[in-house]
């Protein structure tokens, strides 16, 4: 990636569902620890925002999109495994 650019993404979720919280942190834990000073996260909740989520085609939750740098890509679940989010986002795991 070239310095400089961020990964924007925006995670659906459904309120304070276990599976939408599990996902909120895990996203964030993946940032701080792998790409820290590189994200932007929205988090948007399908119940207050229905139309906005059929707008970016969410038909499941908890569901990652993300924006940049492209190609854009969908995540479903709980972001439980950072090695295959890092994959998919062309990105290797730092060894810890």
């Amino acid at each position: 990636m070239k310095p400089g650019r961020r990964f924007q993404f925006r995670l659906y979720v459904v309120g304070n569902a276990p599976n939408s919280l599990q996902a909120m942190a895990n996203l964030n834990a993946l940032c701080r620890t792998h790409l820290p000073d590189q994200c932007d996260i929205e988090v948007v909740d399908v119940l207050r925002e229905p139309r906005r989520a059929l707008s970016d085609g969410v038909f499941m939750t908890p569901m990652l999109l993300t924006l940049g740098p492209l190609p854009r890509r969908r995540i479903v679940g709980t972001l439980s495994r950072p090695e295959q989010i890092l994959m998919a986002l062309g990105r290797e795991a730092i060894a810890a």
